[in-house]
């Protein structure tokens, strides 16, 4: 620990993943770091609802890339596996697209390739090889030099990536859209649904996501996690060591402004009332909040604005406890819609979709699908929906007629739940703006539209000396790991900055680098 820093005072404003990265690792290099958070528990995003006896995970239920939390644990000096105990997946998620249509896809790629020639044809199998292939190269060119870099720009990607690989580059079809690509690379219908659905990952529509996005395909075939106790406990293990390290998390206390003297930052302003002393303010939420005025008008500029054409999506989800049968769960399961185009169309047109895609993960189901014994089980089930909840609030008919949509498409392929409406934990778009103010409910900050938009994405670096962002609505994007790094690149901005001889140095600086 360097005791040289110890009296920089940082904020961090939000206790979500990338809040909680970047407060353990400046509490790790000696910094005094107070974490302010309006819930009153740690996670952001990572959120719990309990509908019936036991809670369930509302959030983000896919972990994937873990070696990125590793290394993370290991920079704070602590063992991931000790804190955080999980198992890899073997079932990465079943598929159904109606009675009898259903596709496993496997951590073991030998097996999708036997499950794909099964479910479609051996054809196929070879095309969706070939697209792994892409996949991987298109990881493997973005991950270091773009994803964990600081602020991207064309420029410095080229310059990352070196003269040698600027045929990899090329390669990686940043100006096809992830559908068109799909349609070259397979003849079924149902795969391209499929695999499209990845760009939804990041809040995106895969009709107007870059053909990069395939680069989730592949972050997931290697390696899909199942965390014990659920994911909440990822975010509570993150929470308890940056304590441990010296810094000082108050919960149920909601930062309403950034105060600054002149253009330097001085103290976050707290609802009830008291004011925090601060040298650094590194603001984990939407960058929207910060764009609208909701820290003050000392601050606004301090991010750029996220217009609401360029919101990514929202969602209906829905959390329950009942028991569930008729369709052989998995913990990842997908129930597509007969009409990919007409689900989006919907959304673009700001309503939710009539028959939705609907993904249902169950908490209590491993490879084996064995329903638990007890009977109730906790499913958590997301729609799409249009980032629309600052302007549309559903009224009750239309929250039920919504519900009644989710439910009826997982029936569609056998799944029977047995519950009670009033038993049903529903959030909306205008319940996620309440949650997440200023964003309209869009969960993944900007979308991921066109190849400028990895681009326009905002840096770590505010507009405002002593300003750090992180978080899922800045680089490099959505997501736990994502998240992770960006609180990570966060953290790492603070040290050079600190370190140089101008106290503000703007040089992007490489990500990855170790904190200890």
């Amino acid at each position: 620990m360097d005791r040289s820093h110890a009296n920089r005072k940082v904020v961090v404003i939000g206790a979500g993943t990338g809040g909680l990265v970047a407060a353990l690792l400046l509490a790790t290099q000696g910094l005094d770091v107070t974490v302010a958070e309006r819930a009153d528990g740690p996670g952001g995003k990572i959120r719990t609802s309990r509908p019936g006896q036991r809670p369930i995970d509302c959030g983000p239920t896919v972990l994937t890339m873990r070696d990125v939390l590793a290394e993370i644990f290991d920079d704070a000096g602590a063992d991931l596996a000790a804190l955080v105990p999980m198992r890899p997946a073997a079932i990465l998620a079943r598929h159904a697209w109606g009675p009898g249509e259903r596709l496993d896809l496997f951590a073991d790629r030998q097996q999708s390739l036997n499950a794909i020639a099964a479910f479609a044809c051996p054809a196929e199998a070879r095309r969706y090889a070939a697209f792994c292939d892409r996949a991987q190269r298109v990881f493997h060119t973005l991950d270091y030099p773009f994803m964990r870099a600081q602020r991207p720009s064309m420029l410095g990607l080229v310059q990352r990536v070196g003269l040698s690989r600027l045929g990899a580059l090329a390669q990686i079809s940043p100006f096809t859209t992830l559908w068109q690509d799909l349609e070259r690379s397979f003849e079924d219908p149902r795969l391209r649904q499929l695999f499209g659905r990845y760009a939804t990952y990041c809040g995106s529509s895969p009709y107007r996501a870059p053909a990069t996005l395939m680069l989730i395909a592949h972050a997931e075939s290697q390696g899909v996690w199942l965390v014990d106790g659920g994911m909440h406990r990822l975010a509570q293990a993150l929470a308890t060591l940056a304590c441990a390290k010296g810094a000082r998390i108050v919960y149920g206390s909601e930062a309403t402004s950034i105060t600054t003297s002149g253009a330097r930052i001085i103290g976050v302003q707290l609802a009830t009332g008291e004011q925090l002393p601060a040298d650094i303010v590194v603001v984990n939420a939407d960058i929207a909040a910060i764009a609208s005025g909701r820290f003050g008008p000392g601050v606004a500029d301090g991010a750029p604005y996220t217009a609401r054409s360029n919101r990514s999506l929202s969602a209906v989800t829905l959390a329950i406890e009942a028991p569930a049968g008729g369709f052989p769960l998995v913990r990842h399961n997908v129930f597509f819609s007969r009409d990919y185009g007409a689900e989006f169309a919907d959304i673009a047109a700001g309503r939710v979709p009539t028959e939705p895609t609907v993904y249902v993960c169950a908490q209590d189901r491993t490879d084996e699908g064995i329903a638990p014994s007890a009977g109730a089980e906790r499913l958590f089930c997301i729609a799409n929906a249009p980032p629309n909840g600052d302007v549309v609030q559903m009224n009750t008919v239309e929250i039920d007629r919504c519900v009644a949509s989710i439910i009826n498409q997982m029936t569609r392929s056998g799944l029977t739940v047995s519950t009670a409406r009033s038993d049903i934990s529903v959030t909306t778009p205008a319940d996620f703006e309440r949650l997440f103010p200023a964003t309209g409910g869009a969960l993944y900050g900007q979308a991921t539209h066109g190849w400028r938009s990895s681009f326009q994405r905002p840096g770590t670096r505010g507009h405002l000396p002593g300003l750090y962002l992180a978080g899922g609505s800045v680089h490099p994007g959505a997501g736990v790991p994502m998240a992770a790094i960006s609180g990570r690149l966060a953290a790492s901005a603070v040290m050079a900055d600190l370190a140089s001889t101008r106290r503000w140095h703007r040089a992007a600086m490489p990500g990855g680098t170790s904190m200890r």
